[in-house]
């Protein structure tokens, strides 16, 4: 019995030793590199379950053991992360286990679109039907109906949305990047609005928006923006025609080639600025935070003039005859 006894010791102790070095070597399993080579994409596609995703990585080669993340499954199914869709980037030397971890983070792979200031909707609309990985929902709408779709139905597009750049991530709509692009624009409107200059001859915060939108549009230097205002600012005040370029242009729509004929100056369309009293009816473009601060603070002066000097700033001018001196200067000259 004795005899027994110890005979029965032995093969306990044994099959301890020998689950415990099975236990290990599954554990090495799950913490081995996985099988790449270099950085791999991998999306997690929706509703897949931990299974299917284990198969996936095993057929491409990525996991070369799947019996140990079966097991796994069966023996400690607490431990399954919940994984997420979308796209992972998977990491030469990562182990098993640091995969099934990033599965189930939000380091999903992100994209980058840049909006830059002074573009218009019409500029931004083609960069989001060119954006890679988006779900194109308003690809082949109307204006009016993507201003539908964000709830904005009687609201004219221009300006209304903030340039920048947005992140997404693969199957994200381009209807969300506009509604967070217009969200942004009407907090940030809002926001500056409230810190305005007393006594602008600005009504609203939409004529604000529609300000922004030609100093965004007449300037290419930053710092010129509270000047170009000032100088609209004062125009305004005095019952003088804004007289800008850029709406001539916009109101121009396709027809506009590159250049400015003196027969477009004085077309009467609702946005030349030549003819029309006052303000545009909408935005031109899509001005940033500095072009908005810029329209309900302008710069203090006596300037009612400007004129291009060919290198991206302007010359101002408090007099029509020194106007007329600079364009001879910047403008007839070259």
């Amino acid at each position: 019995m004795l005899r027994l006894l110890k005979i029965l010791l032995v093969l306990a102790v044994l099959a301890a030793l020998a689950l415990l070095a099975g236990h290990r070597y599954w554990q090495s399993r799950l913490e081995a590199p996985i099988a790449l080579e270099a950085p791999t994409l991998y999306e997690v596609p929706a509703g897949a379950g931990y299974h299917r995703v284990i198969g996936e990585l095993t057929e491409r080669s990525i996991l070369e053991e799947v019996w140990a993340f079966r097991l796994l499954a069966r023996l400690e199914p607490e431990s399954l992360p919940d994984l997420r869709p979308g796209e992972y980037r998977l990491q030469p030397g990562m182990s098993g286990h640091e995969l099934l971890a990033l599965l189930g983070s939000h380091e999903v792979v992100t994209y980058s679109l840049t909006i830059p200031e002074g573009w218009t909707f019409g500029q931004m609309r083609e960069a989001l039907d060119a954006a890679p990985k988006l779900e194109h929902r308003t690809e082949g709408l109307s204006d009016a109906e993507v201003m539908a779709l964000l709830d904005r139905e009687q609201r004219h597009p221009e300006g209304w949305f903030f340039p920048d750049t947005y992140r997404y991530h693969k199957g994200l709509s381009d209807l969300e990047i506009l509604r967070q692009a217009l969200e942004r624009m009407e907090t940030t409107l809002a926001s500056i609005w409230e810190e305005r200059d007393e006594d602008l001859p600005l009504e609203s915060a939409y004529q604000a928006l529609i300000m922004a939108s030609l100093i965004e549009r007449e300037t290419g230097a930053p710092e010129e923006r509270p000047q170009i205002a000032g100088v609209f600012t004062r125009r305004l005040e005095r019952g003088m025609r804004l007289q800008t370029d850029p709406t001539v242009i916009y109101g121009m729509g396709e027809r506009y080639a590159g250049n400015i004929t003196r027969a477009d100056l004085r077309e009467p369309t609702p946005y030349n600025t030549y003819v029309i009293e006052g303000l545009p009816p909408t935005p031109i473009a899509l001005p940033g935070r500095a072009a908005l601060e810029a329209a309900v603070q302008p710069a203090e002066g006596e300037t009612l003039y400007f004129v291009a000097r060919g290198d991206g700033t302007h010359h101002f001018s408090r007099t029509l005859r020194e106007h007329n001196n600079a364009v001879n200067r910047y403008i007839r000259n070259r």
